[in-house]
């Protein structure tokens, strides 16, 4: 009885190994491709990114990778909102810093409902509404950075964030101009 009970065991961890390799094949090929094709689009941070999400555990195509890396977006803009509000809190930042950290608090603070808009026109195939929504969205990073560029000798306490920002809304962008 226990040959016949390992049996759909063995089967189930084949099925699982398969459906990995195939989503690894997909987040791979996907990223290579959008990298060719736009330069904002870097390989490493690309398969790095989807492949520590685990919703693209599952994706067996470019197409399913499109929500996953908007939804990515969506909750990298609320951590980088959270962050500046963190920073704001300190009672110690110079005057100037303080009006950086709230320019971007305004840049940042309707990423999340455009990216939501966007999501809808790709669960509609609306690739074109959704492209404009988060091209959108890619102003933000730039101009919070500027702000901090401005004063010599200032460096921005969210450059990090901000360049990832800008490349999880790159891969979306560059996987829906892959599908036309």
């Amino acid at each position: 009885m226990k040959k016949t009970f390992a049996l759909p065991y063995t089967f189930l961890a084949l099925f699982f190994i398969f459906l990995v390799s195939v989503s690894s094949s997909v987040i791979q090929d996907s990223c290579q491709e959008a990298a060719k094709n736009d330069a904002n689009v870097k390989v490493d941070f690309c398969v790095a990114s989807l492949e520590a999400n685990p919703s693209s555990k599952s994706a067996t195509s470019l197409e399913a990778l499109v929500p996953i890396t908007i939804d990515m977006a969506i909750s990298n803009a609320t951590s980088i909102n959270s962050k500046v509000s963190k920073l704001l809190e300190n009672k110690d930042l110079d005057q100037y810093t303080r009006s950086c950290l709230e320019t971007c608090s305004e840049l940042y603070s309707d990423v999340p409902s455009d990216l939501q808009t966007a999501a809808q026109a790709v669960k509609s195939k609306d690739y074109g509404t959704a492209n404009s929504y988060i091209s959108a969205t890619m102003d933000a990073p730039d101009t919070c950075e500027e702000g901090f560029k401005e004063k010599e000798g200032l460096v921005s306490p969210l450059a990090k964030e901000n360049s990832d920002f800008f490349e999880l809304t790159a891969m979306p962008l560059a996987f829906m101009s892959m599908l036309k």
